[in-house]
């Protein structure tokens, strides 16, 4: 092996390009099987971030399905999810232009089904015998808050409500008889990982629903994805027991009861952990501290049998017969959508969302770690070492931190492989990802640690892990960086004005003022404040204490700020807010607003710029000459 180039942390040429990030990678999405047949969504940067729907038939053949410049995307709840659903080769999916459903059978073109003016679909599942749709709407249409309701959508295209009154509605699943419905409400202040109710209904002859009765949750209990198992029992995944684990409903419901989480933070439609054989066998991904694993539970002893298997992450699971299907995610190579058989535990992999052709030595795996952090309780986060085939640093130096508050709050860093962050680690920085208090994948108490101290114990996490780095020998002191989008973004302008750690800071859409946020944002988390910081308007007090935008008196450090003009969550006079108070301070500060991006950049070009303006970035305030060939960001008052 030739001798390695000893070049400055920073200056390392990379083959993780922003090309292989935007134009030769797809983001996959959720999975449907039907027959032999697997549909999957992919997610396109280079076709400006439309989601392609995508079949791949038992003999290998694979076939676009929806031309552009149709896009598979659902806007409810802004975060959409669940958009498209199979049944007997049929396809129906939404399109995101203006949230029109369409049917799509075999050798035909798209044909518009329904439209209702305002209002957005999500989560369908299809009722053969009634020949309609059932779905989640949201109907924006009469100027105030959203109205949510689950409806049915008749092959005629038309729209008729089957149950409404609770602020929001999630996962309709029908029994395989069909004169059952399942679905899962929740009431504002909560979120859905706060406290949610399963409710059932039978459904009548004319397709009304009637006799609709409490299944589980309240108001501290937080169910996800009900199911049907084959012989007709519906199953759930609740956290009342301080793990999101699965229960079995019946005469005497059953509790799977592990220390591990089997459930999801319910950001997104479709979201799914677990699925059933046709024996009735339940195959299931499940997390102990944060690390995912495949196991099988066997129903009549309630035994969890893991497998043995090379991914870390299982999303979008689904099973039929004898197989699952899942977006797996490797530590050391691309994900990829997987089709898994059970006993022989024999995997064909469908689609991968990129062809990484990088030397294994310039792939930076992630290292967990567990460090102390405020109070003598401990946190987590993942730690990415720099790492290039080709390169060295001069003996002594210690490499450049990027910390990453990851968004949410409520949601979790996984060890997967993440190009992002190898773009940065085979250039000569460390990352680490951190799970700070109030992450999923370690249990209700760990989640609710953030409930009142949003701004602070995600602060102190985020810090404690850049000290432990400095402490370990695995980072340079004076080259400390927090980066983070949407709340990850909150989390480091938070870090930058109230904590004298970090010496530059990168926010993606982030909130700097939490009192603007209450009265600026859309329906699903418009309350989510109120346990993370202190109820509206009674505790505007604390809201002010903890908006980066009231304390741009402590910001030490230069600042990278990118946004996209298009965004309802966090909108973009977050940003040009904070913006201004560093300019009327004089302290460095750099901005990009991206046309037509929303909350989370899509496009090539927006992923593409934006990072070559964060390296441009930190070039410049740390003085390093990178490799690459950039167009600088301009930064005012350096």
């Amino acid at each position: 092996m030739p001798d390695k180039t000893v070049a400055a942390f920073g200056t390392w040429k990379s083959p993780i390009t922003t090309d292989l990030l935007t134009r030769g990678s797809v983001g996959l999405g959720q999975i449907v099987a039907d027959g032999e047949n697997v549909y999957w969504t992919e997610m396109r940067p280079s076709e400006a971030g439309r989601n392609a729907l995508v079949m791949e038939r038992p003999d290998g053949e694979k076939k676009e399905l929806v031309p552009p410049p149709f896009n598979v995307r659902s806007r409810v709840h802004e975060y959409g999810g669940g958009a498209f659903t199979v049944c007997d080769d049929v396809v129906w999916f939404i399109d995101a232009k203006d949230q029109t459903v369409f049917r799509l059978a075999p050798g035909n073109a798209p044909e518009k089904v329904a439209k209702k003016s305002g209002t957005a679909f999500a989560d369908f599942i299809v009722d053969k015998a009634r020949n309609r749709l059932i779905c989640v709407a949201e109907d924006v249409s009469g100027g105030g808050e959203a109205v949510n309701s689950i409806v049915a959508i008749g092959f005629d295209g038309a729209i008729d409500t089957l149950v409404s009154g609770a602020d929001f509605y999630a996962a309709p699943k029908l029994s395989p008889d069909g004169k059952r419905l399942a679905w899962i409400e929740w009431f504002h202040p909560n979120m859905p990982w706060d406290g949610t109710q399963l409710r059932e209904a039978t459904v009548s002859d004319s397709g009304a629903l009637i006799e609709n009765r409490p299944i589980a949750g309240g108001e501290e209990e937080s169910v996800f994805q009900p199911e049907y198992a084959p012989d007709g029992v519906l199953h759930y995944v609740s956290d009342r027991s301080g793990f999101w684990n699965i229960y079995r409903h019946g005469d005497v419901t059953h509790h799977y009861e592990f220390n591990a989480e089997f459930g999801l933070p319910h950001w997104i439609f479709g979201m799914r952990t677990y699925g059933f054989l046709a024996d009735g066998r339940i195959v299931c991904t499940y997390a102990e501290q944060g690390d995912w694993s495949l196991g099988i539970v066997d129903p009549a002893t309630g035994d969890l049998r893991p497998l043995d298997l090379p991914w870390c992450t299982y999303d979008s699971l689904i099973c039929a017969g004898g197989k699952s299907w899942f977006h797996g995610g490797r530590v050391d190579s691309a994900d990829e959508i997987v089709e898994l058989d059970i006993d022989a535990l024999e995997a064909k992999v469908l689609r991968r969302s990129v062809e990484l052709d990088v030397p294994q030595e310039s792939i930076s795996v992630a290292q967990s770690i567990e460090f102390p952090t405020t109070d003598g309780r401990t946190a987590f986060g993942y730690y990415y070492p720099p790492a290039n085939a080709a390169y060295a640093a001069p003996e002594g130096e210690l490499p450049p931190l990027i910390v990453k508050s990851h968004g949410g709050p409520t949601g979790q860093s996984t060890k997967s492989l993440s190009l992002k962050f190898q773009y940065w680690t085979s250039r000569g920085f460390a990352v680490m990802d951190v799970n700070y208090s109030g992450s999923t994948g370690f249990g209700r108490d760990y989640r609710e640690r953030l409930a009142g101290q949003w701004g602070i114990s995600d602060v102190d996490d985020c810090a404690n892990a850049a000290r432990y780095a400095v402490e370990k020998g695995l980072a340079d002191p004076d080259r400390l960086i927090i980066v983070g989008g949407s709340a990850g973004g909150y989390t480091t302008l938070a870090a930058l004005a109230f904590r004298d750690v970090f010496k530059a800071g990168c926010s993606s859409y982030g909130v700097g003022d939490l009192t603007a946020l209450t009265n600026d944002t859309h329906k699903f988390e418009s309350r989510y404040l109120d346990k993370l910081v202190g109820r509206w308007p009674e505790d505007a007090k604390i809201y002010r204490e903890r908006s980066p935008i009231q304390h741009t008196e402590h910001l030490n450090c230069p600042i990278l700020f990118l946004q996209g003009d298009e965004d309802k969550v966090v909108p973009p006079n977050q940003a040009e807010a904070m913006v201004d108070a560093l300019r009327k301070k004089s302290m460095p500060v750099a901005y990009l607003l991206f046309e037509g991006e929303g909350h989370g950049f899509r496009r090539a070009d927006t992923i593409k710029r934006a990072m070559e303006a964060e390296l441009s970035f930190y070039a410049q305030i740390f003085g390093f000459e990178p490799a690459d060939s950039l167009e600088a960001v301009e930064i005012e008052n350096l």
